[in-house]
């Protein structure tokens, strides 16, 4: 899954971006609003997290402007902790809040609930057939037994199940995988297929010849 940062504050930017990858999200970042805006109109992100205070263009514009044309999820940060911010915030289109400092841990649990509401999945775990996808602890398993996946794997694995049903290109694809500066297109979504079906199972992905990627719904 692939997120956007936007945050003035070196520190607080680079803590957050960090802490993202570490729990295998594709991160890129942004130290305005203007470049954090044309980031999230260009690209489609699976959740942003904004700050409020930003030079250019500040975070209630920001989310004006994204509004427009974009419905992805944003999680709003801020130092301040009026009631009067906070709704301001979630009336402009904000899909959730967080106050200054807070703990990294809850930002990703935040950030994970808001992509998952995003897909319209309700509950933090998705079942096809006998594989257990549990997006809270990012672990998969196969009939009853956990299986080691790489974090491009699961996000792979995550991507398509929350799409279920669904095609899915190979652009697509790497554009929620990799972040801004893996500028190559190469086999390497390929690459990760192969090795999801090799662990578990090849009829868990099926190709679409010349157009993508899909899993099933079970009938």
């Amino acid at each position: 899954m692939r997120v956007l940062v936007v945050d003035d504050e070196p520190d607080m930017r680079d803590a957050v971006a960090m802490y993202l990858r570490e729990e295998s999200y594709s991160v890129d970042t942004a130290a305005d609003g203007k470049d954090g805006l044309y980031k999230a109109q260009t690209w489609d992100y699976d959740a942003i997290v904004l700050d409020v205070m930003l030079p250019l263009v500040d975070g209630w514009k920001f989310l004006g402007e994204l509004r427009k044309s974009k419905t992805t999820p944003v999680l709003m940060l801020t130092a301040r902790d009026a009631v009067e911010d906070r709704i301001r915030g979630l009336n402009s289109g904000a899909d959730d809040y967080l106050v200054k400092p807070f703990v990294l841990s809850e930002l990703v649990a935040r950030v994970r609930a808001l992509i998952r509401r995003a897909a319209g999945k309700a509950k933090p775990v998705i079942e096809i057939g006998d594989v257990y996808i549990d997006m809270a602890s990012r672990t998969v398993s196969l009939a009853g037994e956990e299986v080691s996946l790489t974090g491009k794997e699961y996000s792979l694995v995550e991507y398509l199940a929350l799409h279920l049903g669904e095609l899915v290109t190979r652009t697509m694809l790497y554009d929620h995988l990799f972040d801004e500066h893996d500028d190559s297109m190469s086999n390497l979504v390929d690459v990760y297929v192969s090795n999801v079906r090799r662990k578990l199972g090849r009829d868990l992905i099926t190709t679409r010849r010349g157009q993508g990627y899909i899993i099933e719904q079970e009938s």
